[in-house]
């Protein structure tokens, strides 16, 4: 484990000390249009501001230029993560020590007058399922009268690959998808979904690229975890149900994946490992953690619709940590490569105002809630907007940390 910034280290930049959340101990990555510019460029976030990366760099570590000085952080990625560790540290050098104010100040920019971009090119994405509560959940619902958990569930994390062309960054509209879906009457129709869902989750950017046939043992894996982001793996829950047996998930899932814009370096969430919940089936040697440094992350993580607060998901209480994650993409000796994106899967907790989706928040629509204005929703209606939000707690003196947050509005299907 890397050490993390701090150490009562400061950035002489205004507004972004006192426990800032974007402050110099996250120093989260984005990719932006700047005022007057025409294409995305790297940015590092300080507080409300962002350093422009490419002059930045021209002017203080040319050797650097080739990493930072895209539209994407996928050069970066390619890189081990030592590399990326020293590339972080060298910026929070720069916004901390006043010797370089004067090459640093001019190219600070206000976060507000950024349009913001995916920062990365996905590469391959993975979708996981790796809480057992809303596994649990889903399954009782899914699967009534049987086994809510799949057999192989608690012996290995459970994924499916999805569609890297259809993630898109924060704020981007969501199209209503289409497909075919059974009725209540058990007529089958093709039309526009009518249980289109939300699903909180984090997401993890991956890189060091690996080579076809080597795994990466579970004390490695996090050489290969870049930074954190937050994820909604939009779901039409009637395509999906209709589909999903017995190869999982497709068309229900793929028309979109949104994002947050600003990626936390996973170096900076060290202050917020903590033990992965018991587990009461043993595990395979290349999964088992036992012996292993905390795994898992306290991420606080809340969901809105309509600016109405539903629930505030645990991301520590998740079965699977992200390490686990990681190692067993690879256990088949499949790459990672620069700019791969996994996902945790839905976040729930055990308790009903924990609940990462509205598939669990309504029991399956037949429960629907009623929002403040008066109307109900068991799913999501043209024009909703969901937002997702993520912070690391702050404790033992140190300041909250935020991951940002991920929005989008439906629209109608074409």
């Amino acid at each position: 484990m890397s050490a993390p910034l701090g150490g009562g280290t400061e950035s002489w930049v205004e507004g972004a000390g006192g426990g800032h959340p974007f402050g110099i101990d996250s120093l989260a990555w984005g990719a932006a249009t700047l005022p007057g510019g025409h294409e995305p460029r790297l940015v590092a976030r300080i507080g409300d501001l962002a350093l422009d990366l490419a002059p930045a760099t021209e002017s203080l570590a040319p050797d650097l230029a080739p990493l930072v000085g895209g539209s994407s952080l996928n050069r970066l990625l390619a890189e081990p993560a030592q590399t990326w560790h020293e590339v972080r540290a060298r910026i929070a050098d720069w916004l901390s020590e006043r010797r370089h104010r004067a090459a640093v100040e001019p190219h600070l920019v206000p976060v507000g007058d950024l349009r913001l971009h995916l920062p990365i090119e996905v590469a391959d994405y993975v979708d996981f399922y790796a809480s057992e509560h809303h596994a649990t959940n889903a399954g009782r619902l899914f699967r009534p009268g049987g086994d809510p958990l799949p057999a192989a569930w608690k012996h290995l994390p459970i994924g499916y690959h999805g569609r890297a062309g259809t993630v898109v960054v924060s704020g981007t509209p969501v199209r209503r998808p289409r497909g075919l879906r059974r009725g209540s009457d058990g007529e089958i129709t093709y039309g526009a979904s009518e249980r289109l869902d939300v699903e909180v989750e984090v997401g993890f950017v991956l890189g060091s690229p690996t080579v076809a046939g080597e795994p990466v043992p579970l004390e490695q894996a996090e050489d290969h975890l870049f930074g954190v982001c937050l994820v909604n793996d939009w779901s039409a829950r009637d395509i999906q149900a209709f589909e999903y047996v017995p190869l999982g998930p497709f068309l229900g899932k793929s028309f979109a994946t949104s994002v947050s814009p600003w990626v936390v370096p996973f170096e900076a969430l060290a202050r917020a490992r903590v033990a992965p919940p018991p587990r009461d089936v043993p595990l395979a040697a290349y999964l088992d953690d036992s012996r292993s440094a905390p795994g898992a992350l306290d991420l606080e993580l809340s969901l809105r619709l309509q600016g109405t607060e539903l629930s505030r998901p645990p991301f520590a209480a998740m079965y699977w940590t992200p390490l686990q994650l990681v190692t067993h993409l690879t256990a088949s000796g499949a790459t990672i490569r620069a700019g791969d994106l996994i996902a945790s899967g839905t976040v729930s907790g055990p308790q009903p105002d924990q609940l990462g989706c509205l598939l669990e928040l309504t029991r399956g629509g037949s429960e629907p809630l009623e929002l403040p204005d008066g109307s109900r929703r068991g799913y999501l209606e043209d024009g909703d907007t969901v937002v997702i939000s993520g912070r690391v707690p702050g404790r033992d003196g140190r300041p909250e940390l935020s991951l940002g947050e991920v929005s989008g509005t439906v629209l109608a299907a074409g």
